[in-house]
């Protein structure tokens, strides 16, 4: 099994416990659920925005679980260079979390509105290592062809 397979089905697998906690659990505060962001509870007050919320909550795991089977596919049925590309098009798309997600998830934690505190930076630092590692992958898979 190659590196570039294994970092991909590691990145998948763990992708594949936020989808679970996103649909089953979403008040969880692991696996990155919604349960750390003080303002999920606060949401429960007013059912109408509940919902909304949830179906927020709903609609990324559903977009998680497209980019999941899409996965599966390429690596399953893509050749060599379609894996290769299909990874640093996975690599691109996780690096727009540093673009709009981090900068707001860093003033909410700066904010109190997240538990556990400093949460942000684990996240940032969680989702760096992920992409390093798919970037090893990448760079290794495209120095051996």
């Amino acid at each position: 099994m190659s590196l570039l397979t294994i970092v991909t089905i590691s990145f998948m697998v763990l992708e594949f416990s936020n989808v679970l906690a996103l649909y089953g659990k979403p008040d969880f505060k692991y696996a990155n659920a919604v349960g750390m962001f003080k303002a999920w509870e606060k949401s429960k007050e007013d059912p109408d925005m509940h919902d909304f919320v949830k179906y927020l909550v709903n609609w990324v795991a559903g977009t998680k679980l497209i980019f999941l089977m899409l996965l599966v596919v390429i690596l399953i049925f893509g050749d060599e260079k379609t894996q290769i590309y299909a990874l640093l098009a996975l690599i691109l798309s996780i690096l727009t979390f540093y673009w709009k997600l981090y900068p707001l998830i860093k003033k909410m934690d700066k904010n109190d509105q997240i538990d556990p505190k400093n949460y942000s930076k684990t996240l940032g630092l969680m989702i760096f290592v992920f992409v390093l590692a798919l970037s090893i992958a990448f760079v290794g898979s495209l120095l051996s062809i």
